[in-house]
């Protein structure tokens, strides 16, 4: 079978951690079918740069491993265009798709790079199975949300990462439960899993025999990083020589470095942007890993912690309950830093069971490619009727 794939949130020059979870599972699919992606950028004039988020311009010669991936751009507009995004996407897809002939498009994050994709399929008469990540799911602004609906009546297979997304886009977008899967994330057990934290610690510079906190993600609001300060600073009055690292980038990264200097007594690292095996690192090296969000899909950040045998103390939204219960971790109150902050204590004066906590997740991304290609077939098929 050939399958193109069509997603925005994959490695690019400059970010080569973006979109891990799909790059991982595109990898595995490689090996079960003839698998090209077509990455759809967008491009905007240096005079109307977005802020909303740090963007970076693709590189057509950045080389993805194990992954036979293009960069197409199109044309875009801060705001002004986003309602045509979709359309330009599909635009830019129509002869790359052609050249590559495949049997069906799967097309991750759905407004506007599966709107794209879904146009490209239509007119080249191939079934479209499209993935929701979680964000593309809740959607804030009307336009995307709005645009979001025709994508997921015209897939002939919706997947997701978690349940709770599958009762989302039954809800909100009226799509039938019958087309939708629900396949969860993968783990790469050969750089997640259990090490000795002394290694870890030392390998990283930091001080052994205190606490230490650990987030992973983007350094955005939504993930609940304020609270997250806040806390931290009121449990630091308790736990002298607390730590907390902040392992990615984002756009609150200035925010962060303001506020942090503006709290005495908590020493906090911000790394940025690491790759796997070091993300594995500052795991093992933390005494937890936190992810207080305001929304969640399916976060793999939680799943990595617990294969390095971490606990986790994260917030009862989105898919997070389908991965945390009190055998592993503990849940918190949204947008609540007392809430964190005693969830964080309880958490940190509590014994855990390192093998238990990492024998809890063993799907591999195999599995996880296995269940996409057999989605897939099942497209192809009812396509066909």
């Amino acid at each position: 079978m050939r399958i193109l794939i069509v997603t925005s949130q994959f490695p690019i020059a400059g970010e080569p951690n973006r979109g891990r979870p799909i790059h991982q599972t595109v990898r595995a699919l490689s090996t079960l079918a003839e698998v090209r992606v077509l990455s759809p950028v967008a491009r905007y004039p240096s005079w109307a740069m977005p802020r909303s988020y740090l963007y970076r311009a693709s590189d057509p010669d950045f080389r993805v491993p194990g992954c036979d991936v293009r960069y197409v751009g199109y044309p875009a507009l801060p705001a002004v265009s986003r309602p045509y995004n979709g359309w330009l996407c599909s635009r830019a897809l129509h002869a790359p798709l052609r050249e590559f002939a495949p049997d069906v498009v799967l097309s991750y994050w759905l407004y506007p790079d599966a709107f794209g994709a879904m146009l490209a399929a239509r007119r080249a008469g191939l079934p479209l199975v499209v993935g929701a990540r979680g964000s593309d799911l809740r959607v804030r602004d009307a336009i995307s949300r709005h645009l979001t609906r025709p994508v997921l009546q015209a897939a002939q297979r919706i997947l997701v990462v978690s349940e709770d997304l599958g009762r989302v886009a039954v809800r909100d977008y009226g799509a039938d439960a019958a087309k939708i899967r629900a396949i969860p994330n993968g783990c790469d057990a050969t750089i997640f899993h259990p090490r000795p934290q002394g290694d870890a610690r030392a390998a990283l510079g930091l001080d052994s025999g205190v606490p230490l906190i650990a987030y992973v993600g983007r350094l955005v609001p939504e993930k609940g990083l304020r609270e997250l300060l806040d806390a931290t600073a009121a449990l630091a009055q308790r736990l002298p020589g607390l730590q907390l690292a902040l392992v990615g980038e984002g756009p609150m990264r200035a925010e962060l470095e303001a506020r942090i200097a503006a709290m005495p007594g908590v020493r906090v690292h911000l790394p940025g942007a690491q790759g796997p095996q070091e993300v594995a690192r500052w795991m093992a090296a933390s005494d937890l890993v936190t992810l207080p969000s305001y929304s969640e899909g399916h976060p793999n950040v939680l799943v990595e912690a617990l294969a390095c045998g971490r606990p986790v103390v994260a917030t009862p939204v989105g898919g997070i309950p389908e991965v945390v219960d009190t055998d592993c971790g503990l849940l918190v109150a949204v947008r609540d830093a007392a809430a964190l902050a005693e969830g964080l204590a309880a958490a940190l004066g509590r014994g855990w069971d390192e093998g238990a906590l990492s024998r809890r997740f063993s799907r591999g991304w195999d599995a996880v490619a296995a269940d996409t290609l057999r989605a897939c077939e099942e497209a192809v098929t009812a396509s066909k009727r």
